[in-house]
């Protein structure tokens, strides 16, 4: 089975690319890429997220796991206009295709603009996360916003936000973190705390960054 790492960056790179021909997403060898259909309107996280675990149900069944849900806002963090209102939207998901007696690891990137919806899957599997679909997720990314908006900290100059239960030494909640590279905001998705470090890090004396994040 061919194996290679899939950094976060993955889903927002695809974000940029939404309008690129979804034919390129049907690999020789990997799971089918089925059209994608989305309500025309406003991005709503909880709702794309629902949709799209609902079309992975319907398409390999219930025996999927979903690594992360990545969002791009229309305007900077640290931007008087910004309201939260979302660009684009993606979910990384990663699923087990059994042929005979062998199987082939795959991870399927589904991923949403107010124009495009395109899924691009690759021979592989996810790292750094643990999977969500089993989580009490209780706050939503507009809960996780005002949280963000509301601390008395700065805010990230940055336009990404990403739902997802890091891999570390000590567990913790699933998180929403605000950010890129150098600065982030952790909301806890079940308690609504905010953090500037990565919660499943904390006590081991550094902050550790969320990937190669712009």
């Amino acid at each position: 089975m061919k194996k290679f790492i899939l950094l976060s960056a993955l889903a927002i790179c695809a974000l940029i690319s939404l309008n690129s021909c979804s034919s390129c997403s049907n690999k020789e060898n990997t799971p089918s890429a089925n059209n994608v259909t989305l309500a025309k309107g406003e991005l709503i996280a909880e709702n794309i997220i629902s949709s799209d675990r609902e079309y992975m149900f319907l398409n390999y069944g219930g025996d999927y796991r979903w690594f992360e849900t990545c969002i791009v806002l229309n305007d900077w963090l640290d931007s008087e206009d910004n309201d939260g209102s979302i660009a684009g939207i993606s979910n990384v998901f990663q699923v087990v295709k059994w042929e005979g007696s062998s199987a082939d690891t795959y991870v399927i990137l589904i991923a949403h603009s107010e124009n495009a919806d395109t899924i691009d899957i690759k021979n592989g599997f996810w790292i750094e996360d643990f999977p969500l679909e089993k989580d009490s997720i209780k706050l939503t990314y507009r809960d996780a916003f005002e949280k963000v908006m509301e601390v008395n900290a700065p805010k990230p100059h940055s336009k990404h936000c990403i739902l997802r239960k890091p891999i570390g030494p000590k567990d913790c909640n699933p998180q929403w973190v605000f950010g890129n590279i150098q600065d982030q905001l952790w909301v806890d998705a079940v308690t609504g705390e905010v953090k500037d470090s990565n919660p499943a890090f904390e006590g081991f004396g550094f902050k550790m960054p969320l990937g190669e994040w712009p």
